[in-house]
């Protein structure tokens, strides 16, 4: 398959805990976070069980994390943008909405 007539989409970055991202314009959260190696970045209330992208669709939560202060955002939903401040969830998020 040729990459001829494609044209690369823009690269930026997101905060990710204490660290950056790099990502593509329309590229998810989700997508961005596997790339950089990332498997998972939340843990379940019971029992702290690592959680990551599952699905992939935005059915089953596992990808939960917290994006610009507002927790229980599903990565493999929210596109990723240049600035974003994104953290690990543990449990239910509640408690993370200071970023």
């Amino acid at each position: 398959m040729s990459a001829e007539g494609v044209t690369p989409q823009p690269r930026f970055q997101f905060r990710f805990d204490d660290g950056t991202i790099d990502a593509s314009a329309g590229q998810t959260i989700g997508a961005a976070l596997i790339a950089a190696g990332h498997r998972s970045w939340r843990r379940t209330r019971l029992g702290g069980a690592p959680r990551g992208v599952f699905c992939g669709i935005g059915v089953c939560f596992d990808c939960l994390l917290t994006v610009n202060g507002q927790p229980n955002q599903r990565a493999c939903l929210v596109e990723a943008a240049p600035g974003d401040r994104v953290r690990t969830q543990e449990g239910a998020g509640h408690d993370d909405l200071a970023c």
